[in-house]
């Protein structure tokens, strides 16, 4: 019977999970403790240890809790559960997609939304960097952060410095490597 409450558990989790791994924590909370399957102490840790490895939260947690209630075949049906919804939908809309990408109007949308995208992702951008360099407000003023500001601004000139040097742009692998290596020497003084 666990086989089936792990897939079914984690199923609603795959079909009502919207908004990203973040937005699917509290969801996967409720399945997991009706369940009895973890305790609140136990899912905290595990969603720490699964931001923290390569791959999806809720597929990372799946794999976990199913592997921990029952063994292997646990993990597998914990899994393919968790991520049925999005590749069944991600069939649909391939195939409705292939031929609507050649209509004219639906290129059109597709070329104005580049933009907005790039907006978003660029307001994100600044809005992790400032809150990050003015992470507390005390009454009327922010607290500057002088090691995040000096992080950004090595980064950037790094990235800027690669650019020139190499005419092209750093790989994000790259940049994940250089701000591990950067934030162990500013963070550690």
């Amino acid at each position: 019977m666990i086989y089936l409450d792990l897939f079914i558990g984690f199923l609603k989790v795959g079909l009502f999970a919207f908004g990203g791994a973040y937005g699917a924590i509290p969801l996967i909370r409720d399945v997991v403790l009706s369940y009895g399957w973890l305790t609140d102490d136990a899912l905290t840790y595990m969603i720490a240890v699964s931001e923290s490895t390569p791959g999806p939260i809720m597929v990372n947690l799946a794999t976990y809790v199913g592997s921990s209630q029952a063994g292997f075949l646990g993990a597998v049906l914990a899994t393919t559960a968790v991520v049925l919804p999005s590749f069944v939908i991600i069939i649909i809309v391939m195939s409705l997609l292939k031929t609507a990408l050649k209509n004219k109007y639906v290129q059109a949308i597709l070329r104005g939304l580049k933009p907005c995208i790039i907006g978003i992702i660029l307001a994100t951008g600044v809005f992790m960097i400032s809150s990050n360099i003015f992470p507390v407000l005390k009454g009327n003023h922010a607290i500057f952060n002088v090691k995040a500001a000096l992080m950004s601004a090595v980064l950037a000139g790094a990235m800027y410095v690669y650019k020139k040097a190499a005419k092209k742009k750093m790989s994000s692998i790259m940049l994940i490597v250089v701000s591990a290596f950067v934030g162990m020497i500013i963070f550690a003084i």
